[in-house]
């Protein structure tokens, strides 16, 4: 793609990063049979191609951005699966980060805008304050259909209330500056990203992660001063503030580095791993963390990924179990990890079928369900239906955010990978499993009738 940005733009690094991503565009269109907001909408402008050619255009004449440009950025789901598919490279993730912190820099949107993202910038992030929100939703979540119907900017608030879960999980026991060391010989030294959403959400997919690492040698501390990623509000390009979390971990994380050492930094949401990924480009023009950057940025690791790495030995259960592996975005597209996961999985005694559509996001997306509800609602149906064609018994996936978007809308249990993997190498059964009727609550004095031969099965492996 030709430019024309003059000498003067290209000093500034963040415009030269973006010239040479919108030159290496060709403009071939691939993009648009993989982008879910273009399958669904089939408007050119929320296509990849489409949503360049605005950034290009703002960009490049140096002017703030207009309402159609905010409609149709803030329309991308920022999945990436456009960029999986790109035969030309282009790197779209950072030139809507880019184009986004542009946008809010120069926009001005409109108050219940403005309140909304503010209310999700300063509680998502932070674990007691999400807990104390969610402690209030309680009593709201019953009004979340009356809200949407309403429409207008109660829409969004309705959709944040039917996410709320309608109980909050009792706190994890681990805190700052716990070590978890194995029983026997250490093997590797990791540092686990506590999180700040899914600690709430699901604090037992960090417990299962201490433990299984624990059971194959592996220590894990938790480092202090550690915090959110950054990821929900460098999306909404808060810039300052994304790197401002970025270095407050960097800082965590070199202490540990520079102390006992370590092998890798376990991640346990992808999206949050996406972005801790990036953190060398993020801090690239910073000359006190650039190379701290780089350096956590390349220890970063999925769970999965360094699960990969090790011996894990024999699973201690086999099961008949059907799982439909959802790969989350951020997962799939975002780090590239596409079969490890599966391998793992079946690995440990379970049959993994493909979902249909794969590629496609289940419209979760960090908080899009929130601010672009009718959209990821589609995007969700879609997944679920193409999900349940497979028949499987649950869902495995590893992002908090899917887990919570498209358990919304079925039946069917959905676990974290991690404590799938736990409870076959010897761990708890996971607990939504267990609430799901997986164990019979009436163990040693008969199984219900109405049990399938699979519940029936695992009822008798845990009892």
């Amino acid at each position: 793609m030709q430019t024309n940005f003059s000498d003067a733009q290209l000093k500034d690094l963040q415009v030269a990063t973006s010239e040479k991503i919108l030159r290496s565009c060709v403009h071939c269109g691939f993009c648009t049979a993989t982008c879910p907001t273009y399958q669904l909408l089939g408007d050119e402008l929320d296509s990849p191609r489409g949503r360049i050619y605005l950034i290009k255009d703002m960009l490049e004449n140096d002017r703030p951005a207009d309402a159609k440009v905010v409609k149709h950025i803030d329309r991308c789901l920022s999945c990436l699966s456009c960029m999986t598919t790109c035969p030309s490279g282009v790197n779209y993730m950072h030139l809507v980060d880019h184009a986004r912190a542009h946008i809010d820099k120069t926009y001005r949107r409109n108050w219940h805008q403005r309140l909304m993202r503010a209310v999700l910038i300063n509680v998502l992030p932070y674990p007691n304050r999400f807990r104390m929100a969610l402690a209030g939703a309680f009593f709201g979540r019953p009004f979340a259909a009356i809200l949407k119907s309403i429409g207008g900017p109660f829409r969004q608030l309705g959709a944040m209330l039917e996410l709320a879960p309608s109980r909050i999980e009792p706190r994890s026991q681990m805190s700052a500056g716990d070590v978890f060391s194995p029983a026997e010989k250490r093997k590797g030294r990791v540092a686990l990203l506590t999180g700040c959403a899914q600690p709430v959400l699901e604090p037992g997919i960090n417990d299962a992660t201490v433990e299984l690492l624990n059971r194959v040698g592996v220590e894990i501390v938790l480092p202090k001063g550690e915090g959110c990623c950054g990821a929900l509000v460098h999306h909404m390009g808060k810039d300052e503030q994304s790197h401002a979390q970025a270095k407050a971990n960097i800082d965590a994380w070199w202490r540990e580095i520079n102390g006992d050492g370590l092998d890798a930094i376990i991640i346990t949401a992808s999206g949050c791993g996406t972005t801790i990924k990036d953190y060398g480009h993020m801090l690239r023009d910073d000359a006190a963390y650039a190379d701290k950057a780089a350096k956590v940025s390349a220890l970063a690791k999925d769970v999965t990924e360094y699960l990969g790495t090790l011996e894990l030995g024999k699973a201690q259960r086999g099961f008949d179990l059907t799982v439909a592996y959802h790969s989350a975005c951020s997962m799939q597209h975002g780090q590239q990890i596409k079969t490890q996961p599966g391998k793992l999985l079946r690995a440990a005694g379970f049959k993994v079928v493909d979902v249909p559509e794969g590629h496609l996001c289940c419209g979760s997306a960090g908080v899009y369900n929130i601010l672009q509800p009718d959209i990821a609602r589609q995007l969700r149906d879609r997944k679920i239906a193409n999900i349940e064609s497979t028949k499987p018994d649950l869902i495995a996936t590893g992002n908090i955010g899917c887990m919570t978007q498209i358990g919304g809308g079925t039946e069917l249990p959905i676990v974290h990978t991690i404590t799938l993997l736990n409870w076959a190498y010897g761990g708890d059964i996971p607990r939504a499993l267990g609430e799901n009727g997986f164990v019979s609550p009436e163990i040693g004095t008969g199984r219900s009738p109405e049990m399938s031969a699979t519940k029936q099965l695992l009822a008798s492996l845990n009892s």
